[in-house]
């Protein structure tokens, strides 16, 4: 006997949105009556884009009723945009939790949830396609999915991916398998984490004019020199820097350019990124 929640015994014995919507926006239907569990979803979008209604078919358990029933609660006023991002957990959580052999029941409403999307944005028939090889015959579980069940609910046996996906709780032919998506799914290296930029120290006065004439000499006077110009520190004012052009850059009509695109370029990059360059 399974330990169920009150709350999914009230969904159950009273399951809300129960029924057909004849004029539905989206219709998703996974599962199937050979494999024990089935379910049709729909939904009506309002003029603003919401889901105004919703409801379920299904052919299941008691944790397949009342997950279905807790899903279109959830949905109900919500975007496509919001809806797609209901994950199986919440489902569950939403019925204070299920057995853990019944969360494929909360993983099937999220499935339909996505296919009735999938069927109102592109047309196609509203049924759970394939993609990917079958990784489980008797249930018709693909290897992508088992995958997807793994990261988002961070399983670490077969038996917890059978109780998600049922995969391998029919003749057991697959376990090695699964075994080995397993193994390679939960070595995979977490993303990094974005990288912070390191802070400049902040400078006296003293330091802050010595790094400017360093740049200035090292990454700027050199270029300008090549075409007959030259530039001259003049003072430093805060985060303003006067400059004075010197020679052919003096008179040249490219001069505000060099000027930002250069001289400044390189000062925010070598000594703070708040320096602004200005001509005497």
């Amino acid at each position: 006997m399974w330990d169920y929640t009150d709350k999914v015994k009230d969904h159950f014995r009273n399951p809300r949105n129960v029924g057909f919507i004849p004029d539905a926006d989206g219709v998703g239907e996974v599962g199937s009556m050979a494999c024990g569990d089935a379910l049709r979803l729909m939904f009506k979008l309002d003029e603003q884009g919401r889901i105004k209604e919703a409801k379920f078919q299904t052919f299941g358990c008691a944790s397949a009723i009342a997950s279905s029933s807790a899903l279109t609660e959830m949905i109900i006023g919500m975007t496509l945009e919001q809806a797609e991002k209901v994950t199986n957990q919440e489902i569950a959580e939403r019925l204070g939790g299920l057995p853990d052999q019944k969360m494929h029941c909360s993983v099937m409403g999220r499935e339909a949830l996505e296919v009735a999307i999938a069927n109102y944005r592109t047309g196609k028939v509203g049924a759970k396609q394939l993609e990917g090889r079958v990784t489980c015959i008797c249930f018709g579980v693909t290897e992508k999915e088992i995958e997807r069940a793994i990261r988002e609910n961070h399983l670490r046996t077969v038996e917890e991916v059978t109780n998600y996906t049922k995969a391998g709780g029919g003749c057991g032919g697959c376990h090695a398998e699964i075994e080995q998506i397993l193994a390679r799914v939960n070595v995979e290296p977490l993303p990094e984490p974005p990288k912070v930029a390191e802070k400049k120290k902040r400078l006296s006065n003293i330091q802050k004019i010595a790094m400017i004439q360093e740049t200035i000499d090292r990454e700027v006077r050199p270029a300008l020199r090549k075409d007959g110009g030259d530039i001259e520190l003049i003072d430093v004012d805060g985060s303003s820097v006067i400059v004075s052009l010197r020679g052919n850059c003096a008179q040249c009509r490219v001069a505000q350019f060099t000027l930002r695109d250069v001289v400044q370029a390189k000062l925010r990059e070598f000594v703070s990124d708040d320096l602004v360059v200005v001509e005497e």
